[in-house]
């Protein structure tokens, strides 16, 4: 397995991004550098998840997503995902993926790699031996990647973006 780099001159880019037509991941922005200010507000208290708590009446300070998604603007890119073989991990058809290529691709994290040519997302996973791109739904087999050439990691998912 490789790590890859996504140079905007990369040759598979168009095939990337031809895999939208056939319902596979695809890169919908590359790479976020410097990205402008989105700055809303932040209220000081925290929302109740259970039951409700009296409300705060005013602002703590304004809030910039970027700061708090994107740690390494070079390096960061965002996919959109498709298909339901990380509903287990809270990835869902049709998220927003942020991808961080500056992140080392460890066992445990969930990895954007291209297979064969095409790009998929799942969980990097070490067993026993082997080295596998494990789905996060029963639905869908695991990948064994152990000692193979053709595959090559793209970034490690930091976040998913999905409407309520």
């Amino acid at each position: 397995m490789k790590r890859h780099a996504i140079p905007e001159d990369h040759p598979r880019l168009k095939r990337v991004q031809a895999c939208a037509a056939t319902g596979r991941v695809m890169p919908c922005a590359v790479p976020a550098q410097d990205p402008p200010p989105l700055s809303r507000p932040l209220m000081l208290s925290r929302v109740a998840a259970g039951f409700p708590s009296p409300a705060a009446d005013y602002i703590d300070r304004s809030l910039d997503l970027n700061d708090h998604i994107v740690k390494h603007p070079a390096a960061t890119f965002y996919v959109r995902a498709s298909g339901e073989s990380m509903l287990g991990a809270g990835v869902h058809d049709g998220d927003l993926l942020v991808v961080d290529r500056a992140l080392d691709p460890r066992p445990g994290r969930v990895v954007i790699a291209v297979v064969d040519g095409e790009l998929t997302v799942k969980r990097l996973v070490r067993e026993g031996g082997r080295l596998l791109l494990a789905p996060e739904n029963a639905a869908y087999p695991p990948l064994d990647i152990t000692g193979r050439e053709d595959v090559e990691v793209w970034g490690v998912v930091t976040h998913v973006i999905h409407a309520l």
